[in-house]
Formats: C-alpha cells, sequence, structure tokens
C-alpha cells in the first residue's frame, strides 16, 4: 500500500463528509483539538494512544492519520515499535495484522 496515497484519499473522504454534515465536523474537530491542548500527557504520548487504538480497532485510515502525526512528532520506530508491541498484547492476532501496516507506514513516511 501506498500510504502517501492512502492519506490522500482520507483527507479527501474526510473533507466531503465534513461539507456534508459541518456541525459534526466542526464539533468533533473542536474535542480534538481541546483534548490534544489540554491534559497532562504530551502529544506525542496521545498520539501513541491514539496508535495503539487505531491498531486494536483496525482502522487503517486512523493509522495513517495517528503515524503521520507521530512522525511530525519526532516519534522514533522503536517508540512506535512498543506501541506495537502493545496493541498486538490487548488485540492478539487481528491487532498484529494491523500493527504490520503501521510499522510499514511508519516506514514509508520516514523515507
Amino acid at each position: 500500500m501506498d500510504w502517501h496515497e492512502k492519506l490522500d484519499g482520507t483527507r479527501k473522504g474526510l473533507r466531503n463528509l465534513n461539507g456534508a454534515i459541518p456541525e459534526t465536523a466542526q464539533a468533533f474537530g473542536a474535542l480534538g483539538k481541546a483534548v490534544k491542548q489540554g491534559g497532562v500527557l504530551e502529544f506525542k504520548q496521545k498520539e501513541f494512544v491514539a496508535l495503539g487504538i487505531a491498531v486494536a480497532l483496525r482502522c487503517e485510515d486512523c493509522i495513517g492519520l495517528h503515524v503521520e502525526a507521530l512522525v511530525k512528532a519526532g516519534a522514533s520506530r522503536a517508540e512506535v515499535g512498543d506501541v506495537l508491541a502493545m496493541s498486538i498484547q490487548m488485540g492478539g492476532g487481528p491487532a498484529m495484522m494491523y500493527a504490520a501496516k503501521a510499522i510499514e507506514c511508519f516506514d514509508q513516511l520516514t523515507r
């Protein structure tokens, strides 16, 4: 899979959805902003949590967006690997398949 193309497609789909339900999209965006800016955890730590959940719930689009955020936040491959290992522990075999997608995404986005 080409993760750059996948992210472009994800964003296109989200823009389309946002146009159909602008109030909901705006509210969800405000929630995301509040969660990422508030609290005691740093942004990168929060993105690690989000990536773990994305893998466990098997959401490819979410994996792409959160890996991209982690790359921008300076996450290392080893840190991402630790998160993926924990996701596998919590999600079993299916999570392992999506963890493989996540590390592939990280490798592509850091080239």
